[in-house]
């Protein structure tokens, strides 16, 4: 059965393990950053940061508060990203079957990099200059066909970061919500019915970052994209 994160960021502390942890098993360095007036560190994902907490800062009920956003690729039940992969080659981006996970493989060099982040309603492909390869989180694959938790997972100290079958993920993030609605009546899930890394915020979506909703960008909306795939001769021929 496929697989699925379930991210509670009420129990977020933005500690950032699950972005070290990420870095450390993909053996990618640290980014040079400096002091932007905020304590998101880099300030966005790269094509070696696969994994960001991303912070946000509002005053609610007269009290300042952070807000975080452990943020990462989806892995979305239907991925948009493959969906316009596939008019170029259908083997630059796999979904994997047993786990559900979206990989790039090394052939995303031969896709256009504009149209795979533009298909993205979370903005999440990267560019890796070096190598001319697309990137993003491939769900520690290789740990899971082992056995183990994803490295994000496995080094969360809050239970924030989950990980297992989707249904009970699925389960668990409506019992998290149930709970956490008490104290925090806008709590709600994202996106949820059609994502395998299901969000439990506190707050109204919009206060987190844009990204932590689903975007309809207007060069990809569902028509377009249809269209395309409809005539994938006709889209190559430009």
């Amino acid at each position: 059965m496929a697989k699925a994160f379930f991210v509670d960021t009420s129990r977020c502390t933005a500690c950032r393990g699950c972005q070290i942890a990420c870095k450390e098993w993909k053996g990618h360095g640290v980014v040079p950053t400096k002091q932007r007036g905020t304590h998101q560190n880099p300030p966005d994902l790269t094509s070696t940061n696969y994994k960001l907490v991303r912070f946000s800062e509002h005053k609610i009920d007269g009290q300042i508060q952070w807000l975080f956003f452990p943020e990462q690729c989806r892995h979305c039940v239907y991925p948009p990203c493959k969906m316009v992969g596939d008019n170029y080659d259908d083997t630059a981006i796999l979904h994997d079957e047993v786990t559900g996970a979206v990989l790039f493989t090394e052939k995303t060099k031969g896709l256009p990099f504009q149209e795979i982040r533009e298909a993205c309603p979370y903005n999440i492909p990267r560019l890796d200059n070096a190598t001319g390869q697309i990137t993003k989180c491939d769900m520690c694959i290789d740990r899971v066909q082992a056995g183990m938790l994803p490295a994000c997972v496995k080094v969360c100290p809050t239970g924030a970061m989950n990980f297992g079958e989707l249904e009970e993920m699925q389960a668990l993030a409506q019992q998290r919500l149930a709970i956490v609605k008490q104290k925090h009546p806008n709590a709600q899930l994202l996106d949820a019915d059609d994502l395998r890394v299901i969000y439990l915020v506190t707050q109204d979506r919009t206060r987190y970052f844009e990204f932590a909703q689903r975007q309809e960008l207007p060069s990809f909306t569902r028509k377009s994209l249809l269209a395309k795939l409809a005539s994938p001769v006709q889209h190559l021929a430009g």
